[in-house]
């Protein structure tokens, strides 16, 4: 009995080494390389850090940062602060914008904070260099009545966008869009806006969402909540999140001033009316499930350049899962031109997510998400972690600070190499510590290895492989893969060629 049990015993000890080895493997075999860009909300001090964690830059800011911080092209950031006379409040509450040097010296700032309007939450820096926010502008009870709305207890501040542009030491507004020229309702025909709701999905129904004091961080009238900006320079398209509507939108953005409060105009033809929208049918009268139950965060478009869920529409969906669990969203929207096609009596298309994510941690508030190049997905869960899961789910990085929102920028990135140089990660010349950590796992193996411990990035990987003959029977180039299921198996050995510049020789064996 003894002995069976000390061979249980070991039998079990092997297995946890062998689980406690596969794990590390799986967390460094496509490790995090690049860095992320933070702030914790209503702090000063903005971070870059790089893959292992380490601070790589750092801005000691003179404002307290509200929500978001970005990195620009020339290396310099841009963060939302908070301004320190604002005369309204309500969650992630900004009414500044400022561009820091890398030295956090400010390059320019804007104040848009008065008792009529202000800016919150999210920015978006545009290819052009301008800076889009946004703001609150408050609606009187008297101008909510005649526009149609049946509450009208109390004023309310629906969303709108300005668009800036830098002029010296400040700014211009240069293009503004607000939801308040794209208003219906059904409910009197004596006031403004009548119409057939259900007929009109390009517009909001001015009765839909309740917004008000109940909402997050207290503001008395922050009605829809709009709490994100994404942008699409193909089709200069703006993507916004709304919390209280449960609602992600599109909007033109090729559009003037004047054109965006109207309903023609702009690549779209369409003016500064809805594209597409997609969440919650029910605020547009349209039969269908409501995808987000709750709110909503961070929109962008996946870049289209080969990395999977190319030109889907990507969300932070935080109560859309099991349970009420946060997940990322990504939906190929049915664009057609710059418009979308829709079916009058319908919900816009699709029925449900095309891809998901469940995250591994909730949360009810902010959170941010960035389908990488490699196919890896960066997720940030404001109040608890950020991490980056590969495609089949498996954790490869995760860093333990919880801002409201954070950014993940790979090595070749123009902000990155401006701030830190021509060879940000060092992926131009191969160290020979990097090469001493090289390796090929498992091994022994039933034919397929990994490798550990490199990264392609801007890299060359030639590998040839020879037999106990030393017989050439295979060479492949720039995969971290080597397959050798088609040959007996036994012993053979790997030729590493590191861009042509270093090789080292591994001895690798085969077992069925």
């Amino acid at each position: 009995m003894l002995k069976l049990y000390l061979m249980k015993l070991t039998f079990k000890v092997i297995a946890i080494q062998l689980f406690s080895l596969l794990l590390i493997s799986n967390l460094n075999a496509q490790s995090f390389n690049g860095y992320a860009l933070y702030n914790l909300q209503n702090q000063n001090t903005t971070y870059l850090i790089d893959k292992d964690g380490n601070i790589a830059h750092s801005w000691s800011c003179s404002a307290a940062c509200n929500y978001t911080v970005k990195l620009k092209p020339n290396g310099n950031i841009v963060r939302g602060t908070k301004y320190s006379s604002n005369q309204l409040t309500g969650a992630a509450i900004g009414g500044m914008v400022q561009e820091l040097d890398e030295n956090a010296n400010v390059v320019w700032e804007y104040t848009y904070s008065n008792s009529d309007h202000c800016s919150h939450h999210d920015l978006e820096i545009l290819p052009n260099g301008n800076v889009i926010l946004i703001a609150w502008e408050v609606k009187s009870t008297a101008e909510l009545d005649q526009a149609g709305r049946t509450d009208n207890s109390s004023e309310l501040w629906p969303t709108h966008f300005i668009e800036l542009q830098q002029d010296g030491a400040s700014a211009t507004i240069v293009r503004e869009w607000h939801i308040w020229d794209h208003m219906i309702q059904d409910a009197d025909p004596t006031k403004d806006n009548y119409g057939v709701v259900e007929d009109h999905p390009e517009l909001m129904d001015i009765n839909a969402v309740d917004g008000g004091s109940g909402g997050p961080g207290g503001g008395g009238g922050d009605w829809f909540h709009a709490n994100g900006v994404g942008y699409n320079e193909t089709l200069d398209q703006l993507a916004f999140t709304a919390r209280f509507a449960s609602e992600v939108f599109i909007i033109d953005h090729s559009t003037t001033t004047a054109e965006a409060a109207s309903h023609s105009g702009g690549n779209s033809g369409k003016g500064g009316d809805f594209l597409y929208r997609w969440g919650n049918p029910s605020n547009y009268g349209a039969p269908g499930s409501q995808i987000f139950t709750a709110a909503v965060h961070d929109p962008r478009w996946i870049e289209d350049d080969g990395r999977p869920n190319a030109g889907m529409l990507q969300v932070f969906n935080n109560s859309g899962g099991s349970g009420s669990s946060s997940v990322i969203d990504a939906i190929a929207t049915p664009a057609s031109g710059f418009n979308y096609s829709y079916t009058t009596g319908t919900s816009y298309a699709p029925s449900t997510y095309d891809w998901r994510h469940e995250c591994l941690v909730s949360n009810s508030g902010q959170g941010a998400s960035k389908t990488m190049s490699n196919g890896n997905v960066f997720v940030n869960v404001s109040q608890q972690y950020m991490y980056e899961v590969d495609q089949s789910g498996t954790v490869v990085w995760q860093y333990n600070a919880s801002p409201t929102k954070a950014f993940r920028y790979e090595c070749d990135d123009p902000g990155i190499v401006a701030l830190l140089g021509n060879d940000p990660c060092g992926l131009l010349s191969i160290s020979e510590e990097t090469i001493s950590q090289v390796e090929l796992y498992p091994n022994p193996s039933t034919g397929v290895f990994k490798i550990d411990g490199f990264e392609l990035g801007q890299n060359d990987l030639k590998m040839t492989v020879v037999d106990m003959f030393g017989k050439l029977i295979k060479e492949v180039e720039n995969t971290l893969e080597l397959d050798l299921t088609d040959f007996p198996e036994g012993v053979y050995f790997v030729k590493l060629n590191f861009n042509n510049e270093k090789v080292i020789t591994k001895k690798l064996t085969t077992i069925r």
